[in-house]
């Protein structure tokens, strides 16, 4: 799973602090979100967001504005996303000790499937329908194997 699922591409998330209380975001200066919004379809694969709206005027005068608030812009908002359980499920795969044995080895099955993408063009398909791709795999790999072959007998 890509780690901007698992980990999240925040780097501020320091600093701005949950209030579990009040169910809101704290900014740096100490301010309360003002509003919680929840944007996105539940059931679409696609992750809901919790988007918290800070009040501008209070921004526009904050002395901690620099880096957190972009002059004259409507609304500051900071957005939080909420896992699915899918992506819940495959987070706690990655921690067991199993995932971790396997990847070790994953770097060489990926270096065999680029060698079949980018050497011997398997990454695009050369004619239409689902046979003429099968029989398009079925050669790339009969000669990629075959160029094994040919290596280690010589």
């Amino acid at each position: 799973m890509n780690s901007t699922i698992t980990q999240g591409i925040r780097k501020d998330e320091d600093k701005f602090d949950y209030n579990k209380d009040a169910d809101r975001f704290v900014c740096p200066a100490g301010h309360l979100s003002i509003r919680k919004a929840r944007q996105g379809k539940r059931d679409r694969g696609i992750n809901q967001v919790d988007t918290y709206y800070f009040d501008v005027q209070k921004c526009r005068v904050c002395p901690l504005r620099e880096g957190c608030y972009t002059p004259n812009a409507k609304t500051k908002t900071y957005s939080v996303s909420i896992k699915s359980n899918l992506h819940k499920e495959q987070i706690s795969l990655q921690k067991t000790d199993y995932y971790k044995e396997k990847s070790k080895h994953r770097y060489k099955i990926e270096a065999k499937n680029g060698e079949l993408k980018n050497v011997h063009g398997y990454g695009r398909a050369s004619s239409y329908g689902i046979e003429n791709m099968r029989m398009q795999g079925a050669m790339t790999i009969f000669t990629v194997n075959l160029k094994r072959i040919l290596k280690l007998t010589v």
